[in-house]
């Protein structure tokens, strides 16, 4: 009884996520195609009635391929759990004449692998589909297949160590194997966010010290007035992939780095540059970063308990996808409850997107307003407008849609809100 209402209930969850997500996906395209010739009142001086026009289909068809993404996504998910895709693999690396650790590796491996498979042509469709056609992509086939080796090259140096630890916790530590796994697991957050900007970022993007001149002294006096401390300024060369432009600031401590896009140096006056990176060192003085590596420990050390709790449990193993059959051999591999759990996991956390949508459109909020007292607020509106403008920003989103989707505030309401804060 236990398997089958575990069964139903992933199959009702897994449903429903699709049928929301296709739902609210429905509602973008209609309500951006309904806007699609109306730019709203705040931006009508400085965005005109074509590229608003140009925004709305960019939206759209940006849409559509994760509606797409979604429906595969969630088949893909079926034929590995309930379809009996995790099993044929278990039983598979099982016969590997290897240690039983190693056994547990290569199926993490053959499971990730088949994930990154399901996911190349989507992303391969985005590159050279949607952002070609709207004249955002620079991005070479060779490019983008080097990016797409480094980037897997990256997770199996990263990942196949820490996977080793976690299945080795649940092997040989006891009941109590999560605490330890999640011990391994912060030290693995923090360590990834001091080392970023300084070993991985470089592997994908060439990194080049801000030059001197009135933009870096600017900045620099920026860094001093907001207490942001010692920090690197580099440029980007993002124009090597993208038009779009962007501004990030990575690291702790003494690692932190500024960078900049190459492109957003190209659109932007200096005091607009100053007034997004305000917004972006705003997020760091606030605590931001803090907060959600300490969100994410919260929420692993809660996934790593629920993993303990099922991972030995029949009812949990046959209710995806294991044969009652194979349930004994199977209980005594830690790598098969890991990867059914970590499939199973999204259709029961779905629910929880829009209250992570939120709390991330807070946070914007805050770093708004914290770059408009250390900065020129109307530089900041500037900069906006433009960067919504040349990024092909919807000005007109769905309200569902966005509250479900969307990290970042609507337009209209960023733009009021920056206003109303402004000194």
């Amino acid at each position: 009884m236990a398997t089958l209402l575990f069964t139903a209930t992933v199959l009702v969850l897994l449903a429903a996520s699709l049928a929301v997500r296709i739902w609210l996906a429905q509602r973008q395209v209609r309500c951006v195609r309904r806007h699609r010739d109306d730019v709203p009142g705040a931006f009508g001086a400085c965005i005109d009635a074509a590229t608003h026009r140009r925004a709305a289909d960019y939206t759209i068809a940006r849409v559509q391929v994760d509606e797409v993404e979604a429906a595969v996504d969630t088949l893909a998910l079926l034929a590995l759990t309930l379809g009996g895709g995790a099993a044929a693999l278990a039983r598979a690396t099982g016969t590997l004449a290897v240690a039983p650790l190693v056994q547990d590796l290569a199926l993490v491996a053959a499971v990730a692998l088949v994930g990154g498979a399901i996911a190349l042509p989507f992303s391969w469709w985005r590159t050279f589909g949607v952002e070609a056609r709207f004249g955002f992509n620079r991005c070479t086939r060779k490019r983008w297949a080097a990016d797409v080796a480094s980037a897997a090259a990256v997770t199996v140096i990263l990942g196949a160590p820490l996977a080793a630890a976690v299945l080795w916790l649940m092997g040989v530590a006891g009941p109590l194997w999560w605490l330890d796994a999640w011990v391994v697991w912060v030290a693995f957050v923090v360590a990834l966010a001091v080392l970023y900007p300084s070993l991985i970022a470089p592997l994908f993007n060439r990194f080049t010290p801000l030059p001197p001149g009135i933009l870096r002294e600017r900045v620099e006096r920026l860094l001093v007035r907001c207490r942001f401390g010692a920090a690197r300024l580099f440029v980007v060369d993002g124009s090597r992939r993208s038009s779009h432009a962007n501004a990030w600031f990575a690291g702790l401590g003494r690692a932190k780095r500024v960078a900049l896009f190459d492109t957003l140096l190209e659109r932007l006056s200096p005091d607009e540059v100053e007034a997004v990176l305000a917004h972006e060192i705003g997020h760091y003085r606030l605590h931001h970063v803090a907060r959600r590596i300490a969100w994410s420990a919260a929420a692993s050390l809660v996934g790593l308990a629920l993993l303990a709790a099922v991972a030995r449990a029949p009812w949990f193993l046959e209710g995806l996808g294991i044969a009652a059959d194979d349930v004994s051999a199977m209980l005594i591999r830690p790598g098969v409850a890991l990867v059914l759990f970590v499939l199973a996991l999204p259709a029961f956390t779905f629910v929880l997107a829009p209250v992570a949508s939120a709390w991330s459109r807070r946070h914007e909020f805050e770093a708004d307003a914290f770059a408009a007292n250390h900065a020129s607020a109307p530089a900041l509106v500037a900069a906006r407008t433009r960067l919504y403008a040349d990024n092909a920003s919807t000005l007109t989103p769905d309200p569902l849609y966005a509250a479900f989707h969307d990290s970042h505030p609507a337009a209209a309401e960023r733009v009021a809100r920056i206003a109303a804060a402004t000194p």
